[in-house]
């Protein structure tokens, strides 16, 4: 039993009325995933009772855009269509499966639903239509917060808070045979978004936490994420992989965040970390200390019992505080580069491309030589500390 293609484009009532049957469906509503298809009899049919679930050979089927037709037997599916057009209905051709994006022969190969046909009139045969537009306006939020690990190597940061997040999300049916054999199967009128709902958005949220992890991996902040929603896209069907996708046939389309909030004490933790992580850098430090000074200095100036006693508690503060210019001079030789013969750049004692040791700053002796070694080959002094 299989599909004839008829004509592309818009049926009118007269070529309608050619079949012995004509099978359709309306515009589907977007609240709606399943339909069954209508049946209109015309005079040239011999099934003047109208019996819904029985195709007459040589009906009509009409096929929209937006939908995905199959036709069922005895609970089992032996042909599909996406592709718009008019079909007729012939009992004695092989499966067309006419995917149009749909890798239908694959399906069938799975759910080993594919089985040769005898086109006995008493079966019960019905045709399903599928939605599959993008389904939007789908809400969420979660109840609790979820884990998100902060990860920053430049800094050292590794950090596990909470977080909150909500939006909305889309998603299609992107494979009908699964959907109809693991989902919805043979229903009387429709299946509708409402059915399965709750299900889909518990399984969703379920998801966000393997999902932000990738996010996590790729050192996203959490203020970040919102700027990456398609990452988050293909992170989320990664997740719903096994249940969504391979299962009913259903995608994610886009997910649209509204918010990410953190708790306060989540906020003010990862701000210290970076404040500590930045003066661990000798030049940062040394700069933290000299406005710090300034602004002792300041208070000193504007101290009520005595700028002298204001100044003697400062005096002893930057004594207690080390020393800058030693600061300073450790930001200077960590961050001094040089040259290899091989010419990459290296801040080490040894370069990491060839192995050769940094070359000697040259130094001039007591005697006027200038020299790279450790003595001087004129009078034999000692290069100076």
């Amino acid at each position: 039993m299989g599909l004839i293609k008829a004509g592309i484009g818009a049926i009118s009532s007269t070529l309608a009325d050619q079949w012995k049957e004509y099978i359709y469906c309306d515009a589907l509503d977007s609240d709606v995933l399943v339909k069954k298809g209508q049946k209109k009899i015309s005079s040239r049919s011999s099934n003047y009772k109208g019996n819904d679930n029985i195709i007459t050979d040589g009906s009509g089927i009409c096929v929209a855009d937006g939908q995905c037709m199959i036709i069922v037997e005895d609970g089992k599916v032996i042909d599909a269509s996406a592709e718009p057009g008019n079909y007729t209905f012939d009992s004695g051709s092989e499966p067309s499966l006419l995917g149009n994006g749909f890798d239908f022969k694959k399906t069938f190969e799975t759910i080993g639903k594919r089985f040769a046909f005898g086109g006995d009139a008493g079966k019960d045969q019905r045709v399903y239509y599928f939605n599959t537009k993008e389904l939007t306006g789908n809400k969420f939020g979660t109840p609790n917060p979820v884990p998100f690990r902060v990860v920053d190597s430049r800094i050292g940061l590794d950090l596990d808070v909470s977080i909150r997040c909500s939006g909305v999300y889309s998603y299609r049916i992107c494979d009908p045979l699964l959907f109809y054999a693991n989902v919805c199967g043979n229903v009387e009128r429709e299946f509708t978004r409402e059915m399965i709902e709750s299900q889909l958005k518990t399984e969703f949220i379920s998801a966000l936490q393997p999902a932000l992890a990738k996010l996590s991996d790729m050192e996203l902040r959490p203020n970040q994420i919102i700027s990456h929603n398609s990452d988050l896209e293909d992170a989320m069907n990664i997740a719903l992989d096994d249940k969504w996708v391979s299962k009913r046939g259903l995608k994610i389309v886009s997910i649209a965040l509204g918010s990410v909030t953190l708790p306060e004490e989540d906020q003010e933790m990862i701000k210290t970390v970076q404040r500590n992580a930045a003066l661990r850098d000798p030049n940062m430090a040394a700069a933290t200390l000299v406005g710090a000074q300034a602004d002792a200095m300041k208070d000193a100036a504007n101290n009520a019992k005595g700028a002298v006693n204001g100044f003697m508690g400062m005096n002893m503060a930057s004594s207690m505080g080390g020393n800058i210019q030693g600061l300073f001079n450790m930001g200077q030789n960590s961050t001094a580069t040089w040259t290899c013969s091989c010419g990459s750049q290296n801040s080490g004692k040894f370069c990491p491309n060839c192995g050769k040791p940094k070359p000697e700053a040259p130094w001039t002796c007591s005697c006027g030589t200038v020299n790279t070694g450790k003595f001087c080959p004129n009078c034999g002094n000692k290069k100076p500390e």
